[in-house]
């Protein structure tokens, strides 16, 4: 089964994510900030990241950025809830492979989540 890591400090949006990836059979982790998001990819071996931009205390730019140097090839969606360009285009050079701007259609990123981790 593939593992999904979802970080998000918003309980709500943490919640919808993780029942709608669930029904398509994912295992999923929760994690509110950067500290726990870290650690559940150092003990798990996540096969997708949905990483919130604004997050109190370490941000997604600096999340993302200790995910890339570890796990060069894990594929990371960003999601934002603000149109700062320069800070998604940074998240795109760092890596990420696509963005969701807030509120985003639960189910486009069910299908590229889906799109992205076929077998």
């Amino acid at each position: 089964m593939k593992r999904l890591l979802i970080v998000d400090d918003q309980p709500g949006i943490r919640l919808l994510l993780n029942e709608v990836l669930k029904k398509e059979g994912y295992v999923t982790y929760l994690a509110a900030n950067g500290t726990e998001a870290l650690r559940y990819a150092e003990e798990e071996e996540m096969d997708c990241v949905l990483l919130d931009m604004k997050i109190p205390g370490m941000d997604g730019i600096e999340i993302l950025k200790r995910l890339k140097e570890k796990w060069p090839q894990l594929p990371v969606f960003m999601m934002t809830a603000y149109g700062e360009l320069d800070v998604v285009q940074e998240a795109l050079d760092l890596g990420a492979i696509r963005y969701f701007t807030k509120p985003f259609d639960i189910f486009e990123v069910r299908d590229e989540v889906n799109n992205t981790l076929k077998v």
